[in-house]
């Protein structure tokens, strides 16, 4: 038995035959909204009456909903907006006058059954299950209006939007790379990360020759020149990962995306290279805290992304590595040659190639300890961003005073004292 809406005039079933159709874009149901949406069909398409399964799958279907906080119309185009799939990895790669035409048939094709599930509302699924179940009564309705910006609703035939569609892909990307500026490598795969650190570029001073330098490498990046890779190097506590990551703020909606990879898997990098070599966004690999002991497959990983190998390099990545080591390999005064018995013959060599290792990242920028006059510009400069009212003075002496008592005159110590004394006046306040 399949119950008819009133609206649509569309049986279940037919619904249901029409999402098992997708040629292209199955990745849409992939979620918990969207694997919900398919029982649901799956249920009231049954020749048998089961009704508590109906009541039991449109509960599956509200809670996943209301997990979510979107609607269902939301959900569908955001995953048609970032699903990864033939027709969206080969509208980054080729223009669209260039796409197969089988190819372009499909995404027609399927266009015109997610429009078909898109018009498809919770109010009309509620009453479908109100006849199938015999309850006599009517499920509460998850109901929001739809929010997500696109094209697609805008068109009375989706299937005329498939340019617009491909230049979406090749603006934005598909995949992880669509739905994350920020993401990690994690267990062998690319993880996205929902809530970088959204430290912005204008909250970083003090080191304003070293940010010009790092900047001005980054949009030659973007504009498709070969950047260097960079090493910063220096003091504790002075931002240098923040100013690495204060660059996503700032270019994220040019296509920039970092990529953060622990000291530990750097043995993968040739494979996160190789992830997203053909993919139009540009990628910084950012390595914190960078420092090897000897004999590091680690070191050795990464030496063939800064120098090359017989394969070409990508011209779409970049790595910043932060240190606080000047020389990143771990050396010993036992490493240094002696005349004796079985040492090297030349051993001088193979300090050199320690000592040297820095050198072949194109550009290093060194971060020196801050002294008074730079730390206490820091904190004015974050005590302006945040509107503390304090006198100067009182707001230098406090600040000469934290960083005495906790962790030295620094960037992070600028920023841990100017927290604290925002909770400090908030509660006072309060």
């Amino acid at each position: 038995m399949s119950y008819i809406y009133s609206d649509a005039s569309l049986s279940i079933q037919f619904l249901r035959t029409k999402a098992a159709s997708l040629l292209l874009y199955q990745g849409v149901f992939a979620g918990a909204v969207g694997q919900a949406f398919l029982s649901l069909l799956e249920s009231l398409s049954q020749t048998r009456e089961d009704e508590l399964g109906y009541l039991l799958a449109y509960g599956n279907w509200f809670k996943t909903l209301a997990a979510s906080g979107e609607s269902w119309q939301d959900y569908l185009i955001w995953q048609i907006l970032c699903d990864d799939n033939p027709f969206s990895r080969a509208a980054q790669q080729v223009p669209v006058s260039d796409l197969p035409y089988s190819l372009v048939a499909a995404v027609k094709q399927d266009l015109q059954t997610l429009q078909l599930l898109y018009e498809q509302s919770n109010q009309q699924l509620s009453l479908s299950i109100r006849k199938a179940s015999k309850s006599g009564m009517k499920p509460i309705v998850w109901d929001m209006e739809p929010q997500a910006p696109s094209f697609l609703p805008q068109q009375s035939d989706w299937a005329n939007a498939w340019v617009d569609l491909a230049n979406h892909y090749r603006d934005n990307g598909a995949g992880l790379f669509a739905q994350y500026r920020a993401l990690r490598w994690q267990s062998g795969e690319l993880v996205g990360i929902a809530h970088p650190d959204p430290v912005e570029l204008g909250e970083l001073v003090g080191y304003e020759s070293q940010q010009e330098a790092l900047v001005k490498n980054t949009e030659f990046l973007l504009a498709g020149y070969s950047a260097l890779h960079v090493l910063l190097y220096g003091s504790r506590g002075s931002g240098k990962s923040s100013l690495v990551k204060a660059l996503l703020q700032k270019y994220s909606d040019r296509g920039l995306r970092l990529i953060e990879v622990a000291k530990s898997d750097l043995r993968d990098l040739s494979a996160i290279v190789e992830r997203v070599r053909e993919v139009p966004q540009k990628f910084i690999i950012f390595v914190d805290d960078l420092s090897f002991e000897e004999d590091d497959e680690a070191f050795k990983a990464l030496k063939v992304v800064l120098e090359g190998s017989v394969t070409a390099r990508s011209q779409n990545i970049v790595v910043y590595a932060t240190s606080n080591r000047r020389h990143l390999i771990r050396e010993y005064f036992s490493d240094r040659p002696r005349p004796r018995d079985n040492d090297e013959v030349h051993a001088w060599d193979t300090l050199q190639e320690k000592l040297s290792f820095s050198d072949r990242f194109g550009l290093t920028l060194t971060f020196e300890p801050a002294n008074q006059d730079t730390y206490l510009k820091i904190v004015r400069h974050l005590a302006d961003l945040v509107k503390i009212d304090l006198p100067q003075e009182e707001l230098d002496y406090r600040a000469l005073q934290w960083a005495t008592r906790h962790n030295g005159r620094c960037g992070r110590s600028a920023r841990q004292f100017i927290d604290f004394l925002t909770a400090e006046i908030s509660a006072e306040y309060f």
